[in-house]
């Protein structure tokens, strides 16, 4: 009887997936980086994973958990892959025999797996919504995990914990390079939450008290141009990203431009408890704020109140009416009495209404020359108007 000998297969068949893997954890982490950088300062910018609200890697970026020690998350975990990366291909060196460094960066990618479970667990049951590239990046650290335990086993010579140390060695032993690795993530952890710019933190636009301002024939205010050659109607939620950064920079596009564009308020609160379009919780709170806003438009401090409300919104606190009065200079009873005026609710379910007639789906969605658009307004038409 002849029998077959199968023989395991060579080194580099298990060397050269996890050099792929460990080159694509490094890719993934730049590709977060730039996305959350685009996501606070392009206007126009929207990831090709904002899908839905469930799966939409820009909720995920414009949450706070995408920041740790004032630096992206995203930043950590460049810098964090790439302490990988060199791990692997030290590992491929022909002074590692094999069977160096498996047992490392085991350790280093179960620390990794954990903390991915821990962000699989903060987007489901806080943020509410996915991240596609982050899930990638949770299977990342898992192969990563699962390739160092297998080639230690099939190529070590140590166990996963008496090997440690002798890795340590062995990475000592390359003075220059790991001399180098060492000192860049020291300086930067220890240094880069003083000094890394602060991108997110989105400028609000100067008090609206030196443009002119006033109330539509329908009774929808208004800032801006008195004889304006561009009209922008607006239909916005407080507690929305997208809003909160369209209408920064629309406002400082009138403060640049007060002659040339004017810019009319509409709410549209995407909170299921006002808004028949959301079939689910979702921005529960937009309606109480666009009702304190109507409020505070009929005593003639709209625009402050805007402000204001985007500002609040984005920090997703309960509502404290006494903060608010005394931040509007209104009076809590009045704002109190608002939450259920009949007059109140009625204007706003007529900006829904109106809303849901033009066929939005989406905010912040604007109203142009009688065309809608929803998330952001093209380029070409502003400059149009500026010439």
């Amino acid at each position: 009887m002849n029998f077959i000998t199968i023989k395991p297969a060579s080194f580099v068949y298990y060397y050269l997936p996890i050099l792929v893997i460990a080159f694509a954890g490094v890719a993934n982490m730049v590709y977060l980086a730039i996305s959350h950088y685009r996501v606070y300062t392009d206007i126009g910018y929207e990831s090709f994973c904002a899908i839905s609200r469930s799966i939409n890697c820009d909720t995920v970026s414009q949450s706070s958990y995408s920041i740790f020690l004032n630096v992206p998350v995203a930043i950590w975990g460049t810098l964090a892959h790439l302490l990988v990366f060199y791990i692997v291909v030290l590992a491929g060196t022909r002074f590692s025999y094999k069977a160096r460094m498996w047992p490392l960066l085991f350790w280093i990618s179960l620390f990794f797996s954990l903390y991915s479970l821990f962000l699989a667990y903060v987007s489901t049951f806080y943020i509410k919504s996915y991240c596609l590239m982050c899930i990638l990046g949770y299977l990342v650290n898992f192969s990563l995990l699962y390739y160092a335990w297998f080639i230690n086993r099939r190529f070590g010579n140590t166990g996963l914990i008496r090997g440690v140390p002798v890795d340590l060695k062995h990475i000592k032993s390359h003075k220059k390079s790991a001399a180098s690795i060492i000192l860049i993530l020291l300086f930067f952890s220890t240094t880069a939450p003083f000094w890394f710019p602060q991108y997110w933190q989105l400028k609000e636009p100067k008090p609206a008290h030196s443009l002119t301002r006033g109330i539509t024939e329908d009774g929808h205010p208004w800032i801006g141009a008195e004889e304006p050659a561009l009209v922008i109607m607006e239909f916005t939620d407080y507690m929305c990203f997208q809003c909160r950064k369209m209408h920064y920079y629309l406002r400082r596009l009138i403060e640049t431009h007060p002659d040339k564009i004017r810019l009319v308020h509409r709410h549209f609160p995407m909170d299921h408890q006002y808004n028949p379009l959301v079939k689910e919780p979702y921005h529960v709170g937009a309606g109480a704020l666009a009702i304190m806003a109507i409020h505070a438009k009929e005593n003639g401090v709209f625009w402050h109140a805007n402000d204001y409300f985007y500002a609040k919104g984005a920090l997703r606190e309960s509502i404290n009416t006494l903060s608010v009065a005394s931040a509007l200079g209104l009076t809590n009873t009045g704002l109190v009495n608002a939450l259920n005026d009949h007059e109140y609710l009625a204007g706003l379910f007529t900006d829904i209404k109106a809303g849901l007639e033009l066929g939005i789906t989406a905010t912040p969605s604007y109203l142009i020359d009688g065309k809608l658009y929803e998330g952001q307004i093209p380029p070409k038409i502003i400059t149009e108007a500026l010439r």
